[in-house]
């Protein structure tokens, strides 16, 4: 097999598609969103269904959100296509597009939360992506470094996280390949063509509003599926908002995660500073990275 492709790094005065593949996103959050970019001198294009109204919760009809992302994927003067926001709705689509156009002309695609699905799917393609912030938080001044990862990965390729000791770590150091997002669409991809691949790669994962027994839900899930085994590393990222039920389930998402890895000796982080809270840092899915986790503090490095 070929080996993972990776688009072109983007310069000054790239084009640059905007398309909703999920929820809809309100017109002055997109266009909020998008005005921090002014200094990187890009230009942006948004698809014409960004803000349609045929649906309540989605961005626009399957067929109007397949359209647009198509559109912008078969276009070879475009650099990249930024995802506006996640919520719900990118797997409804998947399996209506075409990436054949990617393979002659691969363009980063940009996105996190429900955009998992995408970047998994690309994954099938050896396309790499980026897993990072999207206008929907960048319109907010806490993402002022959000937006730095993001414009190093674009214009120079790299990116590099950081994150203090964790009670819950297990030390040890190990390059390979990343791969992961959102724990609920990695879990959606099973059983399904895009199935996530974990056997070697460092898995990165983060998760937002969710309840600490469907946390263990999940990951009892991903242990039964054979995705845990066989890992080069776990790195957690946020987790967000979590909650408990009336009747609680009484251990900490940290220790839920930790106790399903408990088993297996490759390196595991928590705190890393990617998911549904500032910073989110981009990194390369994909690329090959640096895990390092020591007793003081925790790295991943491009490279």
């Amino acid at each position: 097999s070929r080996g993972m492709r990776f688009p072109p790094r983007l310069v000054p005065g790239a084009r640059v598609g905007v398309v909703a593949t999920a929820r809809k996103i309100a017109a002055a959050d997109c266009q909020a969103g998008l005005a921090v970019f002014q200094p990187w001198n890009l230009a942006f294009e948004v698809a014409p269904a960004l803000t349609s109204n045929s649906h309540s919760y989605l961005a626009a009809s399957d067929a109007e959100r397949a359209r647009d992302l198509q559109a912008f994927i078969n276009r070879p003067d475009l650099a990249a296509i930024l995802c506006a926001r996640g919520g719900y709705g990118t797997t409804r689509i998947i399996d209506q597009l075409d990436f054949s156009a990617l393979q002659q002309h691969p363009k980063w695609i940009i996105g996190f939360s429900d955009v998992t699905a995408l970047h998994l799917r690309l994954q099938r393609e050896q396309l790499a992506s980026i897993h990072g912030a999207m206008p929907i938080q960048l319109r907010q001044p806490q993402h002022r470094q959000s937006l730095e990862s993001l414009i190093a990965c674009l214009f120079h390729g790299t990116f590099r996280l950081h994150a203090p000791a964790h009670p819950h770590n297990r030390t040890g150091a190990v390059r390979a390949p990343l791969t992961g997002g959102n724990l609920s669409l990695v879990v959606d991809s099973l059983g399904t063509p895009d199935e996530i691949d974990t056997h070697g790669k460092i898995l990165l994962l983060e998760e937002v509003d969710e309840y600490h027994y469907k946390l263990d839900r999940m990951l009892v899930q991903l242990q039964r599926a054979g995705k845990l085994q066989h890992l080069a590393g776990l790195a957690v990222g946020h987790l967000t908002a979590m909650k408990e039920t009336e009747l609680p389930f009484g251990e900490t998402c940290e220790a839920i995660v930790r106790q399903h890895v408990a088993a297996y000796h490759y390196p595991v982080a928590f705190g890393l500073p990617f998911g549904h809270d500032a910073p989110n840092h981009s990194w390369i899915m994909g690329a090959p990275a640096q895990l390092h986790v020591a007793a003081a503090a925790t790295t991943l490095a491009s490279g």
